[in-house]
C-alpha cells in the first residue's frame, strides 16, 4: 500500500468535509496526533482505522489506498453547468466540480453557484460508467434544509474530455423539474454544451466543435 497516496486521501477528503484533525479524530475514536501522523505519511493506519476511515470519510478502500482505475481518469477538479429555475425565470448556473473516482464509479462534489436564497446549493452525487458510453446516477444538496435531489444522465466524449446530459428531480421551484446539465475541463465548455443541447432540444448526432467566445 502506497502510504503517501492515503495521507493525501484522508487529508483532501477532510478538508472537503470541513473536519480538522482534531474533529476527525474525534468521530474515529482515535486522537490528533494519530491524524496528522497519517497525513505527514509518519504511520500508516491498521486496516481496522481504514474500514472507519472509509465510513466516516465516506470514501472507498480502492480510493483510500490509492487503487487507481484503468483507462481514463476523472479524478480532480471540473466545471458543472446546468439549466436552473428561480423566481427569474430560466437560467445556467455554472459552478466548480470536484470528482473522486473509484472503478466505473465516481463520486461528485458540487459547490454552490449562487447564494441559497437564489435556488442554488452545495451538492453531493455519485454516478456510474456504463458501457463506456455514458453515466448514470444520483445527486442530493448539501446544503441542511434544502430538499433537491434527483438523477442524472451524462453522455460521455469518447476521448473523456467533457460530459452532456440531463438532470431531473426535486427543485427549488416544484417537485419534478429537469434540465440539461454538462461536465468539462473548462468552464466555458460546460457553457457551449447547454447552449447546444438547448437550441436542438437534445437531438443531437454528434458532438459540437466549439471555441471560445
Amino acid at each position: 500500500m502506497a502510504v503517501s497516496v492515503t495521507g493525501d486521501v484522508i487529508r483532501q477528503r477532510r478538508k472537503v468535509l470541513g473536519y480538522s484533525q482534531a474533529q476527525l479524530a474525534r468521530l474515529l475514536g482515535s486522537d490528533q496526533k494519530t491524524v496528522s501522523r497519517w497525513e505527514n505519511d509518519e504511520s500508516e493506519p491498521a486496516v481496522s482505522d481504514l474500514l472507519r476511515l472509509s465510513d466516516v470519510l465516506d470514501v472507498s478502500l480502492n480510493t483510500l489506498v490509492g487503487k487507481t482505475a484503468t483507462g481514463l481518469d476523472f479524478s480532480g477538479d471540473w466545471w458543472y453547468s446546468g439549466q436552473a429555475f428561480g423566481d427569474t425565470g430560466e437560467r445556467i448556473d455554472t459552478l466548480e466540480l470536484h470528482i473522486e473516482q473509484d472503478g466505473l464509479w465516481l463520486q461528485l462534489f458540487g459547490a454552490r453557484a449562487r447564494p441559497v436564497s437564489e435556488g442554488s446549493y452545495a451538492w453531493t452525487g455519485e454516478m456510474k460508467l456504463h458501457d463506456s458510453e455514458a453515466f448514470m446516477g444520483w445527486y442530493v444538496a448539501a446544503d441542511g434544509s434544502v430538499r433537491s435531489k434527483g438523477t442524472l444522465y451524462l453522455e460521455l466524449h469518447p476521448h473523456g474530455q467533457m460530459m452532456r446530459g440531463v438532470w431531473a428531480g426535486q427543485s427549488y421551484v416544484g417537485s419534478v423539474v429537469h434540465g440539461w446539465c454538462a461536465v468539462a475541463r473548462e468552464r466555458w465548455i460546460t457553457e457551449a454544451l447547454i447552449r447546444d443541447m438547448s437550441s436542438t432540444e437534445g437531438h443531437l448526432a454528434a458532438w459540437p466543435t466549439l471555441n471560445p467566445s
